[in-house]
This record gives C-alpha cells, structure tokens and sequence, in this order.
C-alpha cells in the first residue's frame, strides 16, 4: 500500500498518524520529492475522474490565477498542471495494487477500508 502526498501536510500528517495508531503497513511518496507521473495520473484519473484528483478548496489552487483556473477544462489540462504543481493533488491518496482506495482523510472511511 502507497500512500502519496506531501509531508507537511496536515491532513496527510493525521492520516498517517491513523494508519499507524491501528498498525496498517504502507510506504509514503512525497510528491514534492519523488514527483508522479503521467501512467499514475491516467490510471488515477480513469478510476475517479481527474476533476477529483484536483484539490479546489486548497492554497495551490486559490493561488492560481483565475485565467489559469479557467484553462483547466480537460483531462490533459488538468494532468499538466497536477505533474507541474503536485500539491494541487487531493492528498492523502492512497492506493493498493495499482487501485485508489481512499482519497482523504476521514476516520469513519479510514475504519471501514482498513478493518
């Protein structure tokens, strides 16, 4: 089990301190170390849509000008900018043999996928 996203994150930081209060075994990629890339985005993508990848509510994307926003209107667009700014990424995701498993941190869901 992967779980991707960026250290010093606070959702990120309570999802890991989660999973190893109830002993799950998982390996973390920090997008700002490692990076992602396009094969991940795709198979992301056709699992939940690429509009769900991309975190609306957060900093990176509020801080985006509102033409670039407005550019963000496909699924190669919306690709592009979560390759050039990966923290635009909904996080945590986590993923199990290649399949999205949980996208967020929520305790109720946290306790029903790691039972």
């Amino acid at each position: 089990m992967i779980i991707y996203g960026i250290k010093n994150c606070n959702t990120v930081k309570s999802a890991l301190a989660w999973l190893k209060e109830h002993d799950v075994a998982f390996e973390f990629h920090d997008y700002k170390s490692k990076g992602i890339t396009d094969d991940k985005l795709k198979s992301w993508s056709k699992q939940v849509g690429w509009e769900t990848l991309i975190n609306k509510k957060g900093t990176t994307w509020r801080q985006l000008e509102e033409a670039v926003q407005k550019k963000i209107k496909n699924e190669k667009a919306g690709q592009e900018l979560m390759k050039e700014k990966t923290s635009i990424i909904k996080r945590p995701l986590i993923e199990r043999d290649g399949k999205i498993i949980a996208l967020g941190f929520d305790e109720e869901i946290y306790g029903k996928v790691f039972k």
